[in-house]
């Protein structure tokens, strides 16, 4: 099921409920899809599943950035409905990996393309989050490939 009807089917569910929070991040998710489909070239041949995770990971990274600036502003009342949003989009993602998964892929990377420092970190981050896409956020790849390399 493409996650155009994932997310409508999920919407009459929130309707009935009544459920506000949640049909807010919903929306969102619809509306940031119709802008994608509306972009030049992605009508003739539609929106790829790889757009749609990148997609709702943007929605979600947007929503904890939100919150950390709140939070760091002390306004925690505003930080949790991005939080709670941020939790409801997520369930459009594909089950995330765990650091040590993660690091396994990064160190069978490095091994592979023979990296030895940092100078060698794009490399290994392209191949890794191409790999991992979807399934892992850049800031931990990034923070384990760092690791590895310095």
């Amino acid at each position: 099921m493409s996650l155009q009807k994932q997310v409508m089917e999920e919407m009459k569910v929130a309707m009935k409920a009544k459920d506000t929070l949640t049909l807010e991040s919903l929306r969102a998710i619809k509306s940031s899809l119709l802008l994608l489909q509306t972009d030049k070239g992605a009508a003739e041949e539609g929106i790829s599943e790889e757009d749609e995770i990148k997609l709702v990971q943007k929605l979600v990274k947007q929503r904890k950035d939100s919150a950390a600036i709140y939070t760091e502003q002390g306004r925690e009342d505003l930080a949790a409905p991005e939080l709670a949003q941020a939790a409801v989009i997520e369930k459009f993602l594909p089950e995330q990996l765990s650091a040590e998964e993660i690091e396994k892929v990064v160190l069978a990377t490095i091994a592979k393309t023979g990296a030895d420092g940092m100078k060698d970190m794009g490399k290994v981050m392209g191949m890794v989050s191409k790999e991992l896409a979807g399934q892992a956020d850049g800031k931990t790849i990034s923070t384990i490939v760092r690791q590895h390399l310095s």
